[in-house]
């Protein structure tokens, strides 16, 4: 039975080079930030424009034009979260659907609001990617029209790093680089590489959490 691995961590930790490790190793990924991309481009942009009229321009989400709708209002959050949940976790079904029909013996969820989402009960076992505090700070202010304000908000609405370490099962360090995390995803994999998974099936049943 497919082993379900969540992939989370914090802004600026190294998550999406991590889950390429994973991909191009032959690890089966789900990305939710690529699935919600699409959605906003797709199905959900009509039904986002209904709810917050002036948020889609030519057929796709704007999200700047969003954002100004939503952040810091907490019913229009939640208002937005009941159109775009239930369509993440469709396509993350079908995603599993797919790794049990193929006999995939491991898949990633890459998803960066893991633990603040209940997800983690959507998993076998939960891998947090990290970083020194001061990597993390000089990776995200390198970003284009990042400040420190920004990084301070973004961090805000994230569970503290080291309360994600504490909840996960393994940690993946990427302080030294590339090369250094490519041997723990390689570790990673043959120490869960074939063994029994439960949550894909709990997942797929409808009888998992899907908060």
């Amino acid at each position: 039975m497919t082993f379900v691995l969540g992939l989370t961590g914090s802004i600026g930790m190294g998550k999406s080079a991590t889950a390429e490790l994973f991909r191009v190793r032959g690890v089966p990924v789900y990305d939710a930030d690529a699935t919600v991309h699409a959605l906003y481009r797709g199905t959900a942009a009509p039904l986002i424009e209904a709810e917050f009229p002036g948020s889609v321009i030519d057929g796709a989400v704007d999200r700047a034009k969003l954002a100004l709708l939503v952040v810091g209002n907490s019913e229009a959050m939640k208002r937005l979260e009941a159109i775009v949940h239930p369509l993440v976790r469709s396509a993350e079904r079908d995603f599993l659907v797919q790794a049990m029909k193929s006999s995939a013996p491991l898949v990633v969820l890459d998803i960066p609001l893991l633990f603040e989402t209940k997800g983690e009960r959507r998993c076998d076992a939960i891998i947090v990617v990290s970083t020194d505090y001061t990597v993390q700070k000089k990776r995200v202010l390198a970003r284009p029209n990042m400040t420190e304000e920004r990084f301070t908000a973004l961090l805000a609405r994230q569970m503290p790093d080291a309360e994600k370490r504490k909840r996960a099962h393994v940690m993946i360090d990427t302080t030294h680089g590339l090369a250094d995390a490519a041997k723990q995803v390689e570790a990673v994999i043959r120490a869960f590489n074939g063994r029994k998974g439960y949550a894909a099936a709990r997942h797929i049943q409808g009888t998992g959490n899907h908060a």
